[in-house]
């Protein structure tokens, strides 16, 4: 996790009407084409000839908000294994010198509502590709001696994670934030879950959610999209359909509104530098889209040089940085706010930051340049994303697992349609006057020196 995580963003056009298909075609920039197969797989392709290259990604409705107390973690073990043992590469060293042949570069990432697998190579090497994902992710062998190996790699990501001062505030603060249901927040996992994971445990994963109708098969590149869908149709088209929407059958339990402001100070030696975090619980896609979009907005503005934000916490040498940010989820989202204080001056960033927070709804907070301006900024973001061929597959496919692909579409243009009243919408809702969890991470002798723990409390 970074303090501030900016959005992807999806490009914004017309789609194509599908002639085969009865299900609606979806909205689709120009050059992405769209296919539902018999099996419920969707495949989009995308025609992008700026190298002669081809990436091609599975992503999975999958991650931490599928996972309760006992497979916390287990999603990003199951992705780990994905590049191990499979039918047709039935040990590492095989899979790997398959990549070697194809020149491929290759990774996957979890996240809270996301698993994906992608690798690019040459473009002549699509059909060769497809057979390989195709491999990996229908046919895994789960061997006990990979999984004895690849536990501790895993894990070693979790304690390097926990080695940072940052993120042992962010976990506390999604601990308060989200009580018992933290593990479907938290894509990491738990240490004891993850050394006892077995291949029993890949498998139920496997069994509940790696489904054609749980999946969005991606192909980008120097590619024709006729081509493209002939191959992956004569490679995926018999993958079986689960024959039930995974995400009825095991629902996501509804997150609990936070019922009062809390605050703590956390003491860590690692924490040669405090951090402050104040959080929200924040919309949902599934419940008030619109919200979503203005949270971006709103971020951004305050975000400016110019902003009263900036100008009353870092320019007045409160502190050296100060964000917010929200990052669309079908589910309850979160808002963070984010600063690096002054360490000889905690308690008056702290009491300014409470000040900015209760100034937020105020009209003259912001200027109708600095909206401009924010808005300005996502379009040039949203340009600059799409310069690279080979990130537009995931892109889409945070788009797809979270929100839906006209949403993705229209976001940029949806952007530039905030108003006022929707800023001062979205601000009402969930952060004035709402429930907040606040923590702070610090040293002990500084913690001690500054009497941190009177001052940084609940307001």
């Amino acid at each position: 996790m970074t303090p501030k995580l900016f959005k992807l963003i999806a490009l914004s056009a017309v789609g194509l009407l599908c002639s085969v298909c009865a299900i609606a075609q979806p909205r689709l920039p120009q050059g992405y084409f769209w296919k539902k197969l018999p099996n419920g797989l969707e495949v989009v392709v995308i025609e992008n000839a700026k190298v002669p290259l081809a990436t091609i990604e599975i992503a999975v409705k999958n991650g931490a908000y599928t996972e309760g107390p006992e497979y916390s973690g287990l999603s990003h073990l199951f992705e780990h294994m994905f590049f191990k043992a499979n039918k047709d590469y039935p040990d590492q060293e095989k899979f790997l010198k398959r990549t070697q042949e194809l020149g491929a570069i290759w990774n996957g990432t979890t996240s809270v509502e996301r698993v994906n697998y992608f690798f690019t190579f040459d473009k002549d090497s699509l059909n060769a590709g497809l057979k390989f994902m195709n491999a990996a992710i229908r046919f895994p062998i789960y061997r006990t001696e990979d999984m004895a190996k690849e536990r501790p790699v895993v894990d070693g990501e979790f304690q390097r994670a926990e080695s940072s001062p940052y993120f042992q505030l962010y976990y506390e603060v999604n601990k308060a934030l989200w009580g018992d249901l933290i593990t479907r927040k938290i894509a990491i996992g738990v240490h004891e879950i993850i050394n006892t994971a077995t291949p029993e445990k890949m498998m139920i994963i496997k069994d509940k959610y790696y489904f054609p109708n749980n999946s969005l098969l991606t192909i980008c590149g120097d590619v024709k999209h006729e081509d493209a869908f002939k191959k992956a149709e004569a490679i995926f088209g018999d993958w079986a359909s689960s024959g039930f929407n995974p995400h009825e059958k095991y629902p996501i339990p509804p997150f609990k509104p936070l019922e009062k402001s809390t605050a703590f100070v956390k003491e860590t030696t690692i924490a040669q530098t405090p951090y402050m975090e104040i959080a929200w619980q924040g919309p949902a896609y599934s419940t008030d889209s619109a919200a979503t979009v203005a949270a971006d907005v709103f971020s951004y503005v305050v975000g400016l040089n110019s902003s009263k934000l900036q100008q009353a916490l870092v320019d007045k040498g409160l502190a050296s940085s100060a964000s917010i940010s929200y990052t669309t989820t079908h589910y309850t989202g979160d808002i963070n706010f984010f600063i690096v204080p002054n360490p000889n001056k905690l308690k008056e960033c702290y009491a300014e930051a409470l000040n900015q927070i209760s100034q937020f709804g105020k009209p003259d907070y912001y200027t109708d340049e600095q909206l401009a301006d924010a808005k300005g900024i996502l379009l040039r973001s949203h340009a600059r994303n799409m310069e690279k061929p080979s990130s537009l597959p995931s892109q889409l496919s945070f788009w797809w697992c979270s929100t839906s692909f006209d949403y993705g579409t229209d976001i940029t243009d949806n952007y530039q349609k905030i108003t006022r009243a929707d800023i001062s919408k979205y601000l009402d809702k969930y952060i004035t006057g709402k429930p907040s969890v606040a923590g702070m991470v610090i040293n002990p002798e500084a913690a001690k020196a500054s009497d941190a723990k009177t001052f940084f409390v609940a307001k």
